[in-house]
């Protein structure tokens, strides 16, 4: 089958391998790689390699190309929002301007699908109007099981510039948790090597966070987070390392304690603040109820 695209502003700067998996299908990078070798695939009737950027107006043609793989249709499919679902998350944003919206998420709801979860935020934000001539790009992680502030970018300009700043260290967060026990000192730094797996590849990263303790009870604490580094799971892993697991955290805990019982992780991302083009953005996302209601009975 041959298509033809013309490439938006939205995705200037974009690799064409990317923007293949993100708009056509999720073919994998040798495939892609392999197709664009043997001319299936050009820009602007010219061959191109996997690392090309694309520009404003580059034309993309697809000669005989499949355009399905075998779990086409269940990879592709997109978690479809309810009008109230919607209008619930709009609810819940921050900021909206020309270049991206802040949102407050919501706990228990993953930033992007997958095998286990169809029900996203970026598929129900991409059914909004804020973003009907454009796309919702995600610049940074957040659990599933975290609330709290999310910078979402509307195009890959800003998106690339977004992630920039996370990656030398621009953009502030800051945030609030209430974990198991005691930490001896009230204000310091917690420095560890975190371990994690990459395709059955051990990977070791320093991460570095600030912390502060706002308030304890006679076995919790509540502490004020501001992590340097961005490791997956972070805080989550680092006060486990400590001894003070986050209070409703099923992955990271101690055996031996006895576990307060409780829906939701007590972790919540509270602040952020970031500089671009001289202008400063200050941002905050209030507590949620059940983070709020706990606070209030146990802290």
């Amino acid at each position: 089958m041959n298509k033809s695209y013309i490439i938006k502003e939205i995705y200037s700067g974009m690799r064409i391998d990317r923007w293949i998996r993100n708009n056509i299908t999720p073919l994998p990078q040798s495939l892609i790689e392999k197709t664009l070798r043997k001319g299936k695939i050009k820009v602007n009737i010219k061959k191109v390699s996997s690392s090309y950027k694309l520009r404003t107006g580059d034309k993309i043609n697809f000669f005989n190309f499949s355009f399905e793989t075998n779990n086409d249709k269940q990879i592709n499919k997109k978690f479809s929002p309810s009008a109230k679902l919607l209008k619930v998350h709009e609810n819940r944003i921050i900021e909206n301007n020309d270049d991206f919206i802040v949102i407050d998420k919501s706990p228990g709801v993953p930033v992007q699908g997958g095998t286990k979860s169809k029900k996203n935020l970026i598929d129900i934000l991409a059914s909004s109007d804020l973003f009907k001539d454009t796309k919702p790009f995600p610049v940074h992680r957040l659990d599933k099981e975290t609330s709290g502030i999310m910078i979402i970018s509307k195009n890959h300009n800003t998106a690339r510039l977004l992630t920039s700043l996370f990656r030398l260290r621009k953009i502030h967060k800051t945030y609030l948790a209430v974990c198991h026990g005691h930490i001896s000192k009230k204000k310091g730094e917690l420095k560890n090597e975190l371990i994690t797996f990459e395709n059955d590849k051990k990977k070791i990263e320093k991460a570095i966070t600030y912390y502060k303790v706002l308030s304890e009870t006679t076995s919790t604490s509540f502490l004020e987070l501001k992590p340097v580094t961005g490791r997956k799971h972070q805080l989550r892993k680092q006060l486990l390392k400590i001894g003070c697991p986050i209070i409703g955290d099923d992955k990271y805990f101690l055996n031996d304690r006895k576990r307060i019982k409780i829906k939701n992780l007590m972790l919540h991302a509270y602040k952020i603040k970031f500089m671009i083009n001289n202008i400063q953005y200050n941002f905050k996302a209030k507590y949620n109820s059940l983070f709020e209601d706990f606070l209030k009975k146990n802290i």
